[in-house]
């Protein structure tokens, strides 16, 4: 099988997302602009113009019509797929490391890194359907981990969130209440910085991987590590 080579960007890449049915293709790079892609043939469909600063993840929401962009320049964006239009900007006081949709798309978790005064943050923003009616106020910000956190997930039924960064600690996190419901403990978990956290497509196990150049596999239900 000869491999589809897709080239458009001018810096490197950050990050890669797969649409649900697979057939789109999304990547972030450090040359501010997010490209969509034809997964089956490589073709690009378009670019995602807005962003003044490297891109380092996104999402896409379950019926492909929105995407979400975190970037350096200290803002999230959410944009329609089809058209490349920018339906709003959520502004932060330092740079947005990470998004993702919930379950439904009616919510977006952003982390922010730590810079200058401010320290790293999770924050919850609600998505409305319409969006003349999208507003920038946080439904929840959580706090806590030191240094930056470098991904933060939905877990089963937008119960909680789990987060990983530079402490190499895994969180779970009550999106109710706010509350911090388990750490992963140093004797059995990632003893450097956890680089990247992916979910399970029905969200019940997340895999990490770390430059302790292991990955490890945990169940949401107990946290256990394998």
């Amino acid at each position: 099988m000869r491999p589809i080579l897709m080239k458009g960007h001018e810096r490197p890449l950050t990050f890669l997302k797969y649409n649900r049915e697979g057939d789109l293709l999304f990547s972030c790079a450090k040359d501010h602009t997010p490209t969509v892609w034809f997964a089956d043939d490589g073709e690009r469909l378009g670019t995602y113009r807005g962003h003044n600063g490297a891109v380092w993840s996104c999402d896409v929401s379950r019926d492909s019509t929105r995407l979400i962009t975190a970037s350096a320049d200290q803002t999230a964006k959410l944009w329609n797929v089809q058209t490349g239009e920018q339906l709003h900007t959520f502004n932060f006081d330092s740079p947005a490391r990470s998004v993702d949709f919930s379950v439904g798309d009616n919510l977006a978790v952003i982390t922010t890194d730590p810079f200058m005064a401010f320290t790293s943050a999770i924050h919850v923003k609600r998505i409305a359907s319409d969006p003349s009616e999208q507003t920038g106020d946080s439904v929840l910000v959580l706090k806590g981990p030191q240094g930056r956190i470098n991904r933060a997930v939905w877990g089963p039924l937008n119960r909680t969130i789990i987060s990983a960064g530079e402490d190499s600690i895994i969180r779970r996190w009550d999106t109710e209440t706010g509350k911090l419901l388990q750490e992963s403990e140093p004797e059995v978990g990632h003893t450097k910085q956890i680089t990247s956290l992916a979910k399970s497509s029905d969200g019940s196990h997340f895999v990490t991987g770390s430059l302790d150049k292991s990955a490890k596999v945990e169940s949401d239900s107990a946290c256990l590590f394998y």
